[in-house]
Parts: structure tokens; sequence; C-alpha cells
């Protein structure tokens, strides 16, 4: 121990010893840690997922005699025991808490878990008993409270309450759901069949198909079935018989469908339903209601008829009309409505069945026969009419046919006449260009003419005028001409007179004409026509065809 001291001890140089606080503060440090760290750890409180704390109270007040859990707390002071007291019953949920161990202790539980389809009722075991009277208690009271937990997890405090698991009511398609209050106000009128909305009893409000999360001990819930419905008029405990207007026995077999008036199924089942058939009407309706309601309709209308009645096809089809209309007004003023009412067969009395029958038989047969005969009728008019419509028809075409050709030919003609027109208008249109052509043709040969006669009166006059100078001696005018032609290139050959070409020229001489002058006599050759003149025989005439 003293090796220890020293090493916190050192000497100040003066021969004293002092204190070393270094290492001391180091160790004081460190040894507050981990004080802290233990306190820490033993006030510490981890609720995991899904678990949950209950505090107990370790110091405090008393309980008091008529005390089972620690209430909330009074000046600040809380009571021993469990406690009951904050928003969660005394119960700490997930998370982390920090409480003194000194004065509390606590309890680890796994929260309630309500699964899927179930509900939970939840039952107070701490508090005030209940009034007189009371079935649900109210808070800070002992026993079932009205509020039901769904499905999920909820923390609670074992010690506190208790919660019980039901199955919600489920309804299901075409039933309804007569809500019957066990707790609740008690009723004004207790003779009612059905009590106000809110009163203990029946209510008049039924639930529609689904699910409901409904505390068993405040509602009950039971199922009508308002679906449709099958009941035989012959099933052996029911025997639809009665006895008809002169006394024979007749039976009727039959189905009718029905069900209940879904806004007055409370109704039909408060007064209809019995305990031991449980929530099941469907007997008590038959029974109670359908059954007496079907045997006093037909002994009423059946009891109108005679036997022989009941084979008669109007007659029965009126008593099975009179049954269906009777039944479906009765039973709807009880709640059922009838769907459908099928009398399947009538059983009339043997003894006059056979008879009766042959004579229905034979009325249907003259019936039948007589419907045949105006069936026959009809298809022969049906025939007659057929025939006519295709001779109108026919007639139709044809009248169709003549009109078509009739307009075809018009057209045509219409056509031809305009194709005729034409084809005159284009013809006296050549005409006329033919008249105005050779009219121009006339005028133009009369012209040429003209002028022909023109050119032979100038060429007459120049020649007259030149005959006359030869003393109207035509042939002394052709030799002058002839020798004027010839003059120039026989100029040598007329030199010499004597030859056979000099005898050709001599018959144009005149007798006594000296046809070799002397050589030095030149031959007077007269001069060459001029250029206008015809070189041609001036004995020969000229004319000149007009040109077409």
């Amino acid at each position: 121990m003293p090796a220890i001291a020293n090493d916190y001890l050192r000497d100040d140089g003066y021969g004293r010893r002092r204190l070393k606080l270094g290492p001391l503060i180091g160790v004081t440090v460190v040894a507050a840690g981990l004080g802290v760290i233990a306190l820490y750890n033993i006030c510490k409180i981890e609720v995991g997922t899904g678990q949950q704390a209950v505090l107990i109270r370790r110091s405090g007040l008393d309980l008091k005699p008529d005390m089972e859990l620690a209430p909330l707390p009074e000046g600040g002071r809380f009571y021993k025991g469990v406690q009951t007291g904050g928003p969660n019953n005394g119960v700490l949920t997930e998370g982390r808490y920090f409480y003194n161990p000194y004065y509390w202790d606590w309890e680890f539980s796994p929260q309630f878990l309500v699964p899927t389809g179930k509900m939970g009722v939840r039952v107070s075991l701490s508090g005030d008993d209940l009034p007189l009277g009371h079935v649900i208690a109210e808070v800070g009271e002992k026993g079932i409270l009205k509020e039901v937990l769904r499905p999920g997890r909820y923390p609670y405090n074992p010690y506190a309450e208790k919660i019980q698991l039901y199955d919600p009511v489920m309804i299901p398609a075409g039933f309804r759901g007569v809500v019957t209050l066990l707790a609740g106000v008690e009723p004004t009128d207790p003779n009612v069949v059905l009590v106000k909305d809110g009163q203990r009893g029946v209510q008049k409000t039924t639930l529609d198909p689904g699910t409901y999360y409904l505390n068993p001990f405040v509602t009950r819930v039971s199922l009508v079935n308002c679906k449709s419905q099958r009941f035989n008029l012959s099933q052996p405990d029911v025997e639809m018989d009665f006895l008809s207007a002169d006394g024979f026995s007749v039976v009727v077999d039959g189905a009718i469908e029905f069900r209940v008036i879904p806004d007055r199924a409370s109704e039909v089942f408060v007064l209809y339903n019995e305990d031991d058939n449980g929530d099941d009407i469907e007997k008590e309706v038959i029974t109670k209601i359908i059954t007496p309601e079907s045997r006093s309709i037909c002994r009423i209308g059946g009891s109108k008829l005679t036997g022989g009645q009941f084979i008669n096809g109007e007659d029965r089809e009126q008593f099975q009309r009179n049954f269906e209309k009777s039944l479906t007004e009765n039973c709807k003023k009880q709640g059922i409505d009838i769907l459908s009412v099928a009398v399947t067969s009538i059983q009339p009395p043997e003894e006059i069945a056979t008879p009766v029958r042959a004579r229905e038989v034979a009325k249907q047969k003259l019936i039948q026969y007589n419907q045949e005969k105006l069936q026959q009728l009809s298809e022969a008019q049906l025939k007659v009419q057929v025939l006519l419509a295709g001779q109108k028809k026919a007639m139709v075409e044809a009248e169709q046919s003549v009109v078509e050709l009739t307009t075809r030919a018009e057209q045509d003609q219409q056509v031809a006449v305009t194709l005729a027109e034409q084809k005159y208008t284009v013809s006296q249109t050549h005409l006329d260009a033919s008249k105005n052509k050779a009219a121009a043709i006339v005028a133009k040969a009369e012209a040429d003419a003209e002028v022909i006669t023109f050119n032979n009166k100038a060429s007459l006059s120049g020649l007259a005028a030149r005959v006359k100078a030869f003393d109207g001696d035509g042939s002394a005018m052709a030799q002058n001409m002839l020798i004027s032609k010839l003059a120039p290139s026989f100029r040598t050959i007329m030199s010499n007179s004597d030859g056979p070409l000099m005898d050709l020229f001599g018959q144009f001489v005149k007798p006594g004409t000296n046809l070799n002058p002397p050589r030095t006599a030149r031959a007077t050759v007269p001069p060459a026509p001029e250029a206008n003149e015809l070189p041609t025989n001036p004995f020969t005439p000229t004319t000149t065809e007009p040109k077409p």
C-alpha cells in the first residue's frame, strides 16, 4: 500500500512530499465513466418490436383495501404495484426508456395480436362494479368494453384487462342481417315488434351483405335468407286437396317460388322465427304463411267450380290465375314476395274425369279441325294472293318493258331526226357552196370569153388594118408576111431565081411579076410584125378555150 501511495507523491525540492494530481484525475474520470455506463445499463429499458413492458412500482403509497392495481399518482406520488396510468394503461411500447430500478420494476411480454379474420373483445379486470342492469362497462368500470379490436397488434396490461377473440359477422350475398341490441336504452313501448334505432331489442334496419366487426355481447346478428326459394305443393306433409262445388275431391299439384322481402326481413324474423330452428325461417315461412294461404285460396276458389270445370281448359286457367293473384297479394302483406306460381296438375275425380275428358278432347279436336280449316283457307288465300302478286308483277314488268322500248324508240327517232337534220344542213351548205363555186366558174368563163373576144377583135382589127394596107388583098399580105419571115435566111437563095424552090414560091407571085430583079436592086421586105402581133397564119382563125 505505501508503495502504491508513493506513486502518487512527489518531492517538491524542500524535503516535502506533494500529491501527484494527474494520475489521480485520470483514475477518477475512468471510474466515473464506468459508473455512468453501469448506471445507464441498469436504468435502460429496451422494448423490442412486438414487445411491451408493464411497469411495477417498488416504493410509494400503499394500495387501499379496495384497490387491486395502482391508480394514477396523487400529488406527484405513485402507488405501489402494477401501474395503470398513462396512455397505454401503464404499458411501455417499442422504444428505449430509462427508469430507476430502485423505484421501478418491469415485466416484458408480447403485445396481443388479433389475426386476420378475427376481432378482439376487451374485458376490464379492474375498476368499479357495473351498475344494476348494465351489461357493458364504461371507462373505469369492471366488465366487457363496447369497442372491439380489429386485426392488428395491440399493447395491453394483462393485469388490468384481457382480450378474447371472436369471429366477425359475415353476411353473405342474398342474405340480410337482423340486428338485435343486447344492451342499450329500454324501449318506450314493450309491446311493439320492432324497436326504434338505438333501443334494446330487434332493430328495423337490417345489415347488407358484408363483414361487420360487432361486439357479440352488445349486438346479435341473425342471418335471414332473402334469396328465391322453391316450395312444392306435393310434399308428403303438405297435401293441397279440397272439395268441388258438386262434392268431388280435387287435388292440386304445383310449385311456388318465393323470397323474403329484404326491407321487411326483421319483421318476418321476429313474427315467425322459432328458437329451435335457429336463424333459419324458411320452414316457418312455408308452414305458417304459404301453406295456409294456398290451402285457403284453393278451398275457397275450388268450392265455386264443379268437378267437370277443372277439366275444362278455360276454367282451369281462370282458377290458376285467381290462385296466383290471391296468393301473391296475401303473402305480400306478411312480408313474403311470391315470384311465380306454377300449377302443374289438377286431378279431378275419376268418376267424371273420363267422360268429361273425352268431351273436352272432342271439343279440342273440333277446335283443331276448325283451326286447320281456317289454316287451309288462309293458305289458299295466300296462294291466290301470291299468284295475283306474280301476275301483277309480270304486268308491271311488261309495262315497264313497253315503256322502256317506247322510250328507247323515241330516243332513237330523235337521234335519227337530229342526224338527218344535221346531214340536210351539211348538204344544203355544200349545195350553196357548189352553187357559189359554179357561179364563180361561169363568171370567170364569161370574163375569159370576153377577154378572148376582145383579144380576137383586137387581132382582127390589126389584121384588117394590115389587109387594108394591101388594098384588101389578103394573099398579098400573107405573102408579105411570109417573105418577111424568110427573107433574112434566104437572102442568098432568093438571089438565084432558078431552081425548084423558086418554083414553089412562084405560085404566090402575080402574073407579070419579075422574080429575078436586078442584082443592084434589093427587094423591099416589109418589116417584121410587132411583138404583140400573132405569128400564126392570118387566115387561120385563133380561138382560145376557156379554162375550166
